[in-house]
């Protein structure tokens, strides 16, 4: 085992270093030699990039005022326009585009490569808005104040710096800042420490201090309320991934909201704010279980009492909480029942919460697009993995209108999707989806595993614009397994999988390709593996744990190191999620899941390919950097990618996607319709 002072690769995490640009630039070369210039390659490029540049693509607005504001790339508009038309045109299906902003002029006018990262509009006259901009997609963002009215950048209006910022609007003329103001202002995991209040006109430096967070928590955060008849501004201490303290600011005053610490605000709405609980919680008027959604209210809280929490959404019946949002009259709740999602309406009568579902096609997933808190209509979406996405509009008066699908990206005449369920070493069952061809070869066919089994985050069906036209289409079986560690069934799936429980995930894991092989949809031969950032670390980990269950392996934008993960990076806001590698008594586990620390010399792996992005500021470029020179220094093949720009989505325009896309199914497809593992 490799140790910190004596790790022969440091060198790499240089993100900017010459020596390791080099070595970057190197494998890049070397990766786009033996692909790029295959015929498969350039199908699965061409084919990829066609659909991603479509006319045809779904249009996903947002509404702000009378207008539905919508981002959008395509062939030329490699970087993007942010643009609007009137609510009614988009409805009518007629929209009239105005450019709002066009980020290909900007980048070339500044001489930089801008990545769009979203905007704050300020209500309720929409007139201003905060543009975040980003250099190569990395977290850290330029923000700057927008005039909606006359189309253009506010001269001498608010500017923040290149920072990982929390910005929100106070009133037209005050931010809630939250970003880099010098040494000491951020935390030991690179967000905003410090808190101010910041009046227009006057420098950042003279902004004025609100709230401030130690060191080691994991950040200070700020979030407002705006609706008809109601404001609220918020701040957290968040002192880890998964704890926090909440305030009520009134009158530059914070008063404290007695609720536990584990049970995240979903939404405020009438007077009431929403927990969801992620332990067990006694009250006075009864124990409620983890999962459970609470409503409280909100001035009782602030004025230091204890009020009834209000029962609305109990898990025991089934389901979980996927997500809530607020309209007019209305909250709205996203549910998850067996990895399969719906909508409900719920209506405050005044002591309890009543609901009505909003049915919207037979299992796959259904899901909030948008939504104004002005209004009580809002837009949804529906899909399975192979049925195009559609957008839906539920007026005023309760009409579901279709406004449009996706057309179909390949045939799936000749496909099925079902459900199985693999059992994992300590007995617990766990689900999957294969999406396969209806009659299978009889000695099984190219199969990918996908999976990410952390953080409470969902693989919830969704359609496969383009892992159907490279994979499914060409005879490939699609699996994605929901494996503890992520939110299918609630917080207690995920806390399964934490800390010294995480090799529960990677159980599961195995189980599920197991009993893929079992079942004869594949062999050891023809199955491959995929994940990204935490699911990277998943697959690093099948890599060096099972090699004798795959033939391919894929590990994107991920964590490997686990004995240096909290000094690289946000690394040490994970720390909740991981272990604190600093502490002996968490090394102890944490070892046992290093990737990078448990390549054996004698070990037969499959090739496995590893890519990342220089501009990752999230997941540090130096663990795959080091996974692979290490694995290199054994002898093993290894197929590295590293782009240039990206951020932790590895990819800032389509043309970029498209790349990745091709280069990902190129490689599985030469790994997995080989005959033998050698």
């Amino acid at each position: 085992m490799s140790s910190a002072n004596g790790d022969p690769y440091l060198w790499l995490e240089d993100i900017q270093g010459e020596k390791a640009l080099e070595w970057v630039k190197e494998r890049n070369r070397w990766t786009s030699d033996r692909y790029e210039r295959t015929e498969l390659f350039q199908d699965i490029y061409e084919s990829s990039l066609a659909i991603l540049n479509s006319e045809e693509k779904l249009v996903y607005p947002s509404m702000l005022g009378d207008h539905a504001y919508n981002f959008w790339r395509d062939a030329f508009h490699e970087r993007g326009l942010l643009r609007r038309c009137l609510l009614e045109e988009f409805l009518r299906g007629e929209p009239d585009w105005e450019t709002v902003l066009d980020l290909d002029a900007l980048a070339a006018e500044e001489g930089e490569n801008w990545v769009y990262k979203g905007h704050q509009a300020l209500p309720p006259d929409y007139d201003r808005t905060l543009i975040w901009l980003s250099r190569g997609g990395s977290d850290a963002v330029v923000a700057r104040e927008f005039d909606l009215v006359n189309l253009g950048f506010v001269e001498d209006g608010f500017q923040v710096p290149e920072a990982k910022s929390d910005l929100s609007w106070k009133d037209r003329d005050t931010l809630y800042i939250g970003t880099d103001f010098g040494p000491g202002s951020m935390t030991v995991s690179g967000y905003p420490r410090v808190l101010k209040v910041w009046k227009r006109g006057l420098p950042l430096s003279q902004a004025e201090l609100l709230f401030e967070v130690a060191h080691e928590d994991l950040a200070a955060g700020v979030w407002v309320v705006r609706r008809l008849d109601e404001e609220y501004d918020f701040v957290v201490r968040a002192i880890d991934f998964w704890n926090d303290e909440k305030f009520l600011v009134e009158n530059g005053r914070l008063r404290p909201l007695a609720l536990p610490s584990d049970a995240p605000v979903q939404a405020v709405f009438k007077g009431q704010i929403f927990v969801l609980l992620r332990s067990d919680w006694e009250k006075v008027e009864g124990t409620f279980c983890k999962g459970s959604l609470l409503s409280f209210d909100l001035r009782a809280l602030a004025d230091g009492g204890d009020p009834p929490a209000v029962l609305v959404f109990d898990p025991s019946g089934g389901g979980t909480v996927e997500g809530i949002d607020a309209v007019r009259d209305h909250i709205i709740v996203t549910v998850t029942e067996n990895v399969r999602t719906h909508i409900r309406r719920y209506r405050w009568t005044g002591e309890s919460w009543s609901w009505e579902s909003i049915p919207l096609g037979e299992g796959g997933s259904t899901s909030l697009a948008a939504t104004s808190r002005r209004r009580e209509s809002f837009f949804l979406t529906h899909e399975n993995y192979l049925t195009p996405t559609s957008l839906y509009f539920r007026s005023e008066e309760g009409e579901l209108r279709h406004i449009k699908s996706l057309p179909a990206r390949f045939s799936s005449d000749s496909l099925t999707t079902e459900q199985h369920w693999a059992v994992s070493r300590d007995g617990t069952r766990i689900p999957y989806d294969v999406i396969r061809p209806r009659e299978l070869p009889s000695e099984g066919a190219p199969t990918l595993l996908y999976g990410y089994g952390g953080f409470e985050v969902s693989l919830l069906p969704s359609y496969l614009s383009l892992a159907g036209p490279a994979w499914l289409a060409r005879g490939g079986v699609y699996v994605s397994a929901n494996i503890r560690g992520g939110g299918e069934f609630g917080p207690a799936w995920h806390q399964a999988a934490l800390r010294e429980n995480r090799h529960k995930a990677y159980e599961d894991f195995e189980a599920v390709a197991e009993d893929l092989i079992r079942r004869g949809i594949t062999t050891s031969a023809k199955l491959g593996v995929h994940g990204r950032s935490n699911g990277g670390l998943l697959t690093g980990n099948m890599l060096v744990r099972r090699p004798d269950l795959f033939a391919a392996v894929l590990i994107g934008v991920p964590l490997l190191d686990m004995f240096r993960y909290n000094k690289l990076l946000a690394g040490a806001s994970w720390v909740a999620e991981y272990g604190d590698p600093d502490k002996p008594e968490d090394w102890a586990f944490l070892k046992d899941y290093s990737p990078y620390h448990n390549i054996d010399p004698a070990g037969k792996y499959p090739v496995p390919l590893i890519f990342t992005s220089t501009k990752d500021d999230r997941v540090h470029p130096g663990h795959a950097r080091k996974m692979a020179a290490k694995l290199e220094s054994y002898g093993f093949e290894v197929i590295y990618y590293e782009n240039l720009e990206g951020g932790h989505a590895g990819a800032s325009n389509n043309p970029q996607t498209a790349f990745f896309t091709a280069l990902n199914y190129a490689y599985l497809w030469d790994r997995l319709s080989k005959q033998s593992k050698a």
